[in-house]
C-alpha cells in the first residue's frame, strides 16, 4: 500500500529561547527538520512526503533546504493552520485514498526506521498504530481543585510519540470532524469516531525535541 507521512512543523521556538524556529536550528551539521525528512525517506524510500509550515517560514525553509550541501529529499509544502488540528487538515488535502498516513511531529528526528516501520505495519494490518514507551518515573495523580495528591501506578501508562499511522479511509474522516480542544494527537481525533487505537514500541531516544536540553541530549543521542 501507497505511504505517505506528513511531517508537521510549527514551532516558534520560544521554549528554546531562540529567536529561529527551533525546527530549523542545526543538529550534527544540518536542520533538525532535514533530519526527520531523512529518517522517512531511508526508512521508506518510495515515501511520499508532505511538510505542513507556517505560512511565514516556508521561504526560509526553501532557502535554507538548498543552503546545504545535503542529499536532497523530494517533498511537497503545504501552508499550516491556526492549530496542528487546521495544519494536519490541511496536509491531507493531498492525500489520496488507499494509502497509510503517517503524521510526525517535525522535531523528532530521532525516530528510528524500525519505529517507522512498525507503525506502518501495524496500521496496514489493523487500521492505526501509535508508538509508545513505558513510564519510568514515578506518578501522582494531583487534584488542583481539591488540593489533593496521590500516588498511581505507572505500569497503566504509556508515553505517547509519534509517528501515528493511519489508513487514508481512517484518517480523513475523523478529520472531517470538527476541531475539538481536547484533541492532543490525531489518536484522540480517530478515537472519538469511536475506533480504538493500537499500540506498538517506540524507542525512547525519540524525543520530542523543545528546550535547549533536548538539543544537548539529541546531540549525545546522535553520537
Amino acid at each position: 500500500m501507497h505511504k505517505v507521512a506528513i511531517i508537521v512543523a510549527g514551532g516558534k521556538g520560544e521554549r528554546m529561547g531562540a529567536k529561529t524556529p527551533k525546527q530549523f536550528l542545526e543538529l550534527d551539521g544540518k536542520p533538525i527538520l532535514m533530519h526527520t525528512l531523512e529518517k522517512f525517506k531511508k526508512a521508506v524510500p518510495t515515501i511520499e512526503i508532505i511538510l505542513a509550515l507556517p505560512e511565514n517560514q516556508i521561504d526560509f525553509w526553501e532557502e535554507l533546504f538548498h543552503k546545504y550541501q545535503l542529499p536532497k529529499v523530494r517533498h511537497q509544502i503545504v501552508k499550516g493552520g491556526q492549530t496542528r488540528f487546521h495544519s494536519v487538515q490541511n496536509a491531507l488535502k493531498l492525500v489520496k485514498e488507499n494509502s497509510v498516513v503517517a503524521i510526525h511531529d517535525g522535531v523528532r528526528p530521532l525516530v528510528s526506521e524500525e519505529t517507522i516501520n512498525n507503525c506502518f505495519a501495524e496500521a496496514e494490518k489493523n487500521g492505526n498504530a501509535i508508538p509508545v514507551v513505558e513510564v519510568v518515573d514515578s506518578l501522582r495523580h494531583y487534584s488542583k481543585q481539591e488540593k489533593t495528591n496521590e500516588a498511581v501506578s505507572r505500569s497503566c501508562y504509556r508515553i505517547v510519540q509519534t509517528p501515528q499511522c493511519f489508513t487514508s479511509e481512517v484518517i480523513l474522516k475523523a478529520y472531517e470532524q470538527e476541531f475539538d480542544k481536547l484533541f492532543t494527537d490525531d489518536a484522540t481525533v480517530v478515537e472519538k469516531l469511536g475506533e480504538t487505537i493500537n499500540l506498538v514500541a517506540g524507542n525512547r531516544e525519540n524525543i520530542k525535541i523543545t528546550t535547549a536540553e533536548d538539543l544537548i541530549i539529541a546531540e549525545a543521542f546522535l553520537k
